[in-house]
């Protein structure tokens, strides 16, 4: 109910066409998801009624947009990146004059642009096939399905994984089946990724990168994590904080030699998507993607809710210079906080990579309350997907490094071979002396009496 209360309020709130068709049909469907909770027998409650929401609040608002042509001024500007990617090889225009004309994204993102460029818009099954929230919806639902697989158990040398890398990597080869899809159906069905998936669809294919690139980090699999994050890095530069998150959990799971591998992954991965467009418009690319995201551009961002940050900026310079300061001072104690004590699993990586773009996106001159909904999938998602998590070791492990006791070195195997009950005893005979025998005292002799 509160659901269809939410949604029932942009028709009357929001300006936005798209908003309040959303709306409208989202508010039916949750009432509907409602009622099915109250008709449907109890064990199939839950299901229902998660059914019924994804259908009234995802499906069919998403068809009637689509079909349509509805859609927030980000599914266009990733639509005609991917034309201008596919024509000029660089999906920027060089002198744009309006905000709709602005690409405030990395190129990557125009990836999703370019079956539009492919099908057209002749018919409505080119207008659906092309449609780049499709892509980033499948993109997203991929990446979750990904990151919840098993993966098979890797044999490393001796002393390469610590007790978090063993126990996550335990963890992870006995998950041997698809765990349950209701809650994550659940939160897709919710508005926080309902209207999103259904108006724009933007953010979707970053939380999904994200997800699944600290998931492959906590079991051990730093090459493949690193091209996740390459992938997502492309996308925003919003996304670059994960791989110091991705790297500090590598590297206290499985050493700084995974860590570095997927360092290293992550930025040839993330150079080879950008350069090739940076080179031919670096102008546009600084003024669009860096410039004007930041309210510092030749055109006012559109993003202007009133969070601390974006108050501070509108004092002025001094303002705009002390929100900058304090958006660098909450990077650097995230950052403290990765080196001093950093993840140990995917869960708390995505904690610590959530409370970071949640400072960032308070304290950034120009922001939206939308933007923080990234952090919260980034919190929920690994939990409702049940990715799976660190034991605790044992007491008798843990204590002597609680109590920083230090570890006494075991002697090598030939050194205690000797000492084994079973090698004790030497084939070569024995030489026994003799032991002394103590005298036996006599028996006193009877004398007959005479």
């Amino acid at each position: 109910m509160l659901s269809a209360g939410w949604a029932g309020a942009f028709p009357v709130v929001s300006g936005l066409g798209p908003h309040r068709s959303w709306g409208l049909c989202a508010a039916a469907g949750y009432l509907a998801a409602a009622v099915a909770v109250l008709v449907l027998p109890r064990r199939w409650a839950r299901a229902g009624s998660v059914a019924v929401a994804l259908l009234g609040a995802v499906l069919v608002p998403l068809f009637v947009l689509v079909v349509g042509g509805q859609g927030q001024s980000e599914v266009a500007v990733i639509e005609r990146s991917g034309e201008l990617l596919l024509r000029h090889g660089t999906p920027y225009l060089a002198e744009p004059r309006t905000v709709a004309e602005y690409t405030p994204y990395l190129p990557g993102m125009a990836l999703f642009g370019l079956p539009r460029a492919l099908f057209g818009t002749d018919g409505w099954p080119a207008r659906v096939a092309g449609d780049a929230r499709l892509w980033c919806a499948a993109a997203f639902l991929g990446c979750l399905v990904a990151a919840v697989l098993p993966t098979r158990l890797r044999r490393g040398r001796p002393g390469q994984l610590g007790w978090p890398g063993r126990a996550a990597a335990v963890a992870a080869a006995r998950t041997g089946a698809l765990p349950g899809v209701l809650p994550v159906a659940a939160l897709v069905a919710s508005p926080v990724v309902a209207l999103p998936l259904c108006v724009s669809g933007v953010d979707l294919p970053l939380t999904g990168l994200c997800v699944l690139a600290l998931a492959l980090a906590g079991r051990a699999r730093p090459v493949a994590a690193g091209w996740a994050l390459a992938l997502a890095c492309a996308l925003k530069w919003t996304a670059w904080p994960a791989v110091a998150v991705a790297v500090a959990l590598l590297a206290a799971t499985g050493g700084r030699r995974a860590a570095l591998r997927a360092a290293v992954t992550a930025a040839a991965g993330t150079a080879a998507l950008v350069l090739p467009s940076a080179l031919r418009s670096p102008g546009p690319l600084l003024q669009q993607v860096f410039a004007f995201p930041t309210g510092r551009g030749d055109l006012p961002t559109p993003a202007s809710s009133p969070l601390p940050g974006r108050l501070l900026a509108d004092l002025g310079p001094a303002g705009w210079c002390a929100a900058l300061a304090l958006l660098f001072l909450a990077g650097a104690a995230v950052a403290r906080s990765l080196v001093r004590r950093p993840p140990q699993d995917t869960r708390a990586a995505a904690d610590r990579l959530a409370l970071g773009l949640a400072l960032a996106f308070l304290l950034a001159p120009a922001g939206r309350f939308g933007y923080l909904a990234l952090p919260a999938l980034l919190v929920l998602l690994p939990r409702l997907a049940h990715l799976p998590r660190v034991p605790r070791p044992p007491l008798l492990v843990l204590l002597p490094r609680l109590a920083h006791l230090p570890r006494v070195p075991r002697p090598p195997l030939l050194a205690r071979l000797p000492r084994l009950p079973l090698l004790r005893r030497s084939h070569a005979p024995r030489t026994q002396a003799p032991r002394p025998h103590a005298p036996r005292p006599h028996a006193p002799q009877v004398v007959p009496a005479p």
